[in-house]
């Protein structure tokens, strides 16, 4: 078994005291393992994550930057063989959309996230953009199923694309994924963890992905953005709720691929719908055109 192979292989593992499964992961398996050196978790890869855009060695580098920061995980091993990442265990209170939904939480997100992206810059590059049109291929190439008028947004998708490259950001090293679980409060301070879709990307996307994943209110994404940039500057709300937009839209076929090929216990044809119906309400939505007229405006 991959899990016997990387106990034996990490020395921080040997002679474990117990291995239990952790809950969570949508695209692997994860453990708490407790041994003479540490408590430590193992994640374990899913398998033909290659298909959604998943790169481990860049995972492995860019989980190792982030502990670097302080604000990841301690990192302890890649075992490549394995598709296998070590971490020191974080003992802290995982977050659900409802606690970061707590104005009072909103200040310790802009904090997390300003630390990672202070920090040394990630291998690879992210763009949503491309990821998206990256699973149009293969959920074409696989024939896995598309909701409902999926295409026929992307003469909008491609004006909210022309709209974001007027003024881009400064790119610097994103986590990407930040739904609410994939912040660890360790004694009041927000750790960030699950660096799978980690990449240099935009500081904006990282706010549109908050506000997305865990259905923040468009006052709490101005408190958010005045937190990270010092002001609710209304292109910069504009910048992240157009990258909410577009993740929506694009991990809808995320949830369309592991639906095709994943062997978890888990409605990915559901998850996929939810987000689809947001990005769908706001593409028919009478705010889309003033929404690309305030990503180009220079504030």
């Amino acid at each position: 078994m991959p899990l016997e192979a990387v106990l034996a292989a990490v020395p921080e593992l040997h002679d474990a005291a117990s291995v239990e499964p952790l809950a969570g992961g949508l695209t692997n398996v994860n453990y708490k393992v407790v041994s003479p050196h540490g408590t430590f978790v193992v994640r374990i890869s899913g398998k033909d994550t290659g298909l959604l855009a998943i790169d481990r060695e860049n995972e492995a580098h860019n989980t190792r930057c982030a502990a670097d920061t302080g604000v990841g995980a301690p990192f302890v091993a890649w075992v490549p063989e394995h598709d296998a990442l070590v971490l020191a265990f974080l003992d802290g209170r995982v977050m659900s959309p409802e606690t970061l939904r707590r104005d009072d939480r909103l200040p310790a997100v802009a904090r997390a996230c300003r630390r990672l992206h202070a920090g040394a810059r990630f291998l690879h590059d992210f763009d949503m953009f491309e990821i998206q049109r990256g699973y149009v291929g293969v959920v074409q190439e696989r024939g896995f199923r598309l909701p409902d008028r999926y295409y026929e947004f992307e003469p909008q998708v491609r004006a909210l694309e022309e709209a974001m490259r007027v003024r881009r950001e400064p790119t610097v090293p994103c986590n990407n994924d930040l739904l609410a679980e994939n912040f660890i409060d360790c004694g009041g301070e927000l750790r960030l963890i699950d660096y799978e879709y980690s990449g240099n990307n935009e500081p904006s996307f990282e706010l549109g992905n908050v506000w997305s994943e865990s259905n923040l209110t468009l006052d709490q994404l101005e408190r958010l953005v005045a937190e990270y940039y010092g002001a609710p500057l209304v292109n910069k709300v504009a910048r992240c709720r157009a990258w909410g937009l577009m993740s929506k839209y694009g991990w809808t076929l995320w949830g369309s691929i592991q639906d095709g090929i994943s062997d978890l216990d888990f409605d990915f044809w559901g998850w996929a719908m939810e987000k689809y119906e947001r990005a769908v309400a706001e593409f028919d939505g009478p705010g889309f055109e003033l929404l690309l007229d305030d990503v180009r405006r220079d504030d």
